[in-house]
């Protein structure tokens, strides 16, 4: 038994040594799903499902309007949910999906930049960033925003490096010019990624310069490689960058005029800085937070001693280009994002700070790849392993996700119609907690199957005849009543927020319906009447 676990375990070796990319990214994929079905759907969430089951011109019609910043991702999800259906499950696998995709490209970029090693490690901690724990299980753009950042920058030193060879080097960089289009149209702060690469491109470039100033005085020039940033991958990068962004400048002029939607931002304050440490990567896991902030300087700190030696070696000239590529897309995004909101330009979400999670993991896989003696690199890696598993586990946790009770409440109405079969029913959807325009509407329309066969009772229009999001509700008082011809039942759905349930209360007691029970998930209350 014991010669075959070591079988198994030297062939899992091979394997993954063979192909880390695609090993690392399966095994991404598998933990990024596992449980999605568990948690609660909840509000962002219900945005997601909302739109991308709505016709085609009536998707159209609401990008006019609100969220033109996510039409992309609504639009892949509206064919996803086409074919295979809705349940909570089938709306976050894309998301878990996208984080494997995202660890394998992380893998081969970290393998480009600083070996296998630093690779495979720096694509485990990308797993096991509590972020990416979040990011994985939600059904919105953000796991899929980290997979174009890695991807696009993959494509761009890719790009850069047939340039320094002559080899296919307009097609190289004619992919990362469309692919930073494409990725702007998917979620516009990814914008804040190609800026990154310029700074990357500068930096590596004024390196280049002082590298061959040094050799120059110490007549080493034997021991400098040649540039990898000259006046040719300056101008290809520009002519891209630029085309890229005239192709997607009307669409950042539309989703400038909806910043009414992001309203919901304050201001830099005290909890700025609270989030910058620990939330955008961390979670709220601060003893997580400190411990990767530490290792973040520790890999920029020991790169820096290493290439500044005497005679550094290859592998420190790597090391340090990996430094580079990682430190202007790990900080510039979130610097960016926090001057724009200081300027009053409320921007900066830690959510919106998820393009930056590879290269935070790159800079930590650096870190742990210095230790030495080699055979420490497990220790610490399980130990970071082993920090994460409360965090991967309470984003699994049933109420999860802005403790959400819409399961509970969902689950509650089609078992009390199950014990008490109802010919006619209706259903009056209140408010949603925290939420000033939404109804409890996005309750049903996450678990559909609990409230199949009512009728809406209070609604004039819905989201998608006005182009909007949500649906609205008419005066209670004469909208109701003309509506109860033949129901026998009346369910309301609402929050303790905004609460207009004593005016349904009031309504249907007019109308000869009394309370038969009620329930309180959470936020969520729910009232049965009967006649």
């Amino acid at each position: 038994m014991r010669a075959r676990l070591r079988a198994l375990a030297l062939t899992a070796v091979r394997a993954l040594a063979r192909t880390p990319e695609i090993t690392i990214g399966a095994l991404g994929v598998v933990v990024a799903a596992a449980f999605t079905w568990v948690p609660s759907v909840w509000y962002d969430e219900a945005a997601t499902l909302t739109s991308a089951q709505r016709s085609w011109p009536a998707l159209w019609a609401e990008l006019q309007n609100v969220d033109a910043v996510h039409g992309l991702y609504y639009a892949l999800m509206h064919v996803w949910l086409a074919l295979v259906g809705y349940t909570p499950f089938t709306l976050r696998f894309p998301s878990a999906l996208a984080i494997g995709v995202a660890a394998g490209l992380l893998v081969a970029l970290g393998r480009r930049l600083g070996g296998v090693r630093l690779g495979v490690v720096s694509g485990v901690v990308f797993l096991l960033l509590p972020r990416v724990a979040w990011a994985g299980t939600e059904g919105r753009p953000y796991a899929t925003v980290t997979t174009f950042a890695v991807l696009l920058t993959l494509v761009g030193l890719t790009a850069v490096r047939r340039t320094r060879t002559g080899h296919h080097v307009t097609r190289w960089w004619v992919v990362y010019g469309v692919l930073a289009a494409v990725a702007v149209l998917f979620n516009v702060y990814l914008s804040l990624a190609v800026v990154a690469h310029g700074v990357v491109l500068a930096w590596t470039g004024a390196a280049d310069r002082a590298a061959r100033r040094q050799a120059a005085v110490t007549e080493r020039t034997g021991s400098v490689p040649a540039a990898l940033v000259g006046r040719g991958v300056v101008v290809r990068w520009s002519v891209a960058a630029a085309a890229a962004a005239v192709v997607v400048l009307p669409f950042i002029g539309l989703a400038a005029g909806q910043a009414k939607q992001v309203g919901w931002i304050t201001g830099i304050e005290w909890a700025t800085l609270r989030q910058v440490f620990a939330t955008a990567w961390f979670g709220v896991v601060y003893p997580y937070a400190t411990l990767g902030w530490v290792l973040m300087v520790v890999a920029v700190v020991l790169a820096v001693r290493a290439v500044r030696r005497p005679t550094p070696g290859a592998r420190d000239l790597l090391r340090m280009q990996a430094v580079r590529v990682a430190v202007p897309l790990t900080i510039l995004p979130t610097a960016l994002l926090i001057a724009a909101t200081a300027a009053g330009e409320h921007l900066y979400s830690p959510k919106y700070a998820s393009m930056s999670l590879p290269f935070v993991a790159l800079l930590i896989g650096l870190a742990i790849t210095a230790i030495r003696p080699r055979r420490w690199i497990a220790v610490a890696v399980l130990a970071m392993v082993l920090v994460s598993v409360p965090t991967s586990t309470i984003v699994r946790l049933p109420h999860a996700k802005q403790q959400s009770h819409w399961a509970n409440a969902a689950a509650l109405i089609e078992r009390e119609r199950n014990v008490a079969t109802d010919a006619d029913e209706g259903v009056v959807f209140g408010s949603v907690y925290g939420h000033p325009t939404a109804t409890a509407q996005v309750i049903a329309d996450a678990y559909p199957e609990a409230f199949a066969g009512m009728r809406d009772l209070a609604v004039t229009s819905t989201g998608a005849e006005r182009g909007e999001l949500w649906n609205t509700n008419g005066d209670i008082a004469t909208t109701v009543p003309a509506r109860l011809d033949d129901i026998d039942t009346v369910w309301f759905v609402g929050a303790t927020s905004r609460n207009i349930r004593p005016a349904v209360s009031e309504t249907l007691k007019d109308q000869g319906f009394h309370v038969v029970r009620w329930w309180h998930e959470d936020t969520v209350i729910l009232w049965k009447y009967s006649r």
